[in-house]
C-alpha cells in the first residue's frame, strides 16, 4: 500500500513542477505580446473587411448592385459562382498585406538592421598551390602536398608616397 501512496506523491509533486514550467512559459512577454498581436489583428481584419465590403467595392461597376453583389449562375446545375464575395476576400488580403508589409515587416527589418552588429569580411587564412591546386597556409612556403617551392604569399602594404619636387 505505501508503495502506491509513494507513486502518487511523486506524480504530485511531477505534475506540481509540470505546472510551474508552464506558468513560467504563460508569463513571458513573447507569449503576451503574440496574444495581443492575435487579437489586434483579428480586430484589424474585421476593419478592412468592412472598408472593403462596404466602400470600396460598392464604388466598383459590376452587375448593378456593386463587385458585391456578382453571382454567375452556372447553367447546367443551376448552382451559383459567388464571385463578388471572393474578390472582396482577394482586395481585403492584398490591403492587410500591403499594411503588414509596411507598418511591421520594412520597421522591424530596419531596427534588426541598425542594432544588428556588422562583421568586417575576414582576410583570407589559405591560398591554393598553383601547382596541385590543394588549399594550403597563407604563409607556407612549400606545399605539403606536392612539396613545390612556393613563393611568399602577397600581402598587402601601403606604397610610399612619391615626394613632391
Amino acid at each position: 500500500m505505501e508503495r502506491f501512496r509513494d507513486f502518487g506523491e511523486r506524480g504530485l509533486h511531477s505534475g506540481l513542477s509540470t505546472l510551474s514550467g508552464f506558468q513560467k512559459f504563460i508569463l513571458r512577454g513573447n507569449v503576451v505580446d503574440l496574444a495581443v498581436g492575435i487579437m489586434i489583428g483579428a480586430a484589424f481584419n474585421g476593419v478592412v473587411t468592412s472598408l472593403v465590403a462596404d466602400i470600396i467595392t460598392p464604388l466598383i461597376p459590376a452587375a448593378g448592385k456593386g463587385l458585391s453583389g456578382l453571382v454567375y449562375t452556372v447553367p447546367w446545375t443551376g448552382g451559383q459562382l459567388r464571385l463578388g464575395p471572393f474578390i472582396n476576400a482577394i482586395i481585403t488580403f492584398l490591403i492587410l498585406a500591403f499594411v503588414i508589409y509596411f507598418f511591421v515587416v520594412r520597421p522591424v527589418n530596419a531596427l534588426t538592421d541598425r542594432f544588428k552588429p556588422h562583421q568586417e569580411p575576414q582576410a583570407p587564412t589559405t591560398r591554393e598551390c598553383p601547382f596541385c591546386l590543394s588549399s594550403i597556409p597563407l604563409k607556407a612556403t612549400r606545399c605539403p602536398y606536392c612539396t613545390s617551392q612556393l613563393l611568399p604569399a602577397e600581402t598587402p602594404t601601403t606604397q610610399p608616397r612619391a615626394q613632391s619636387a
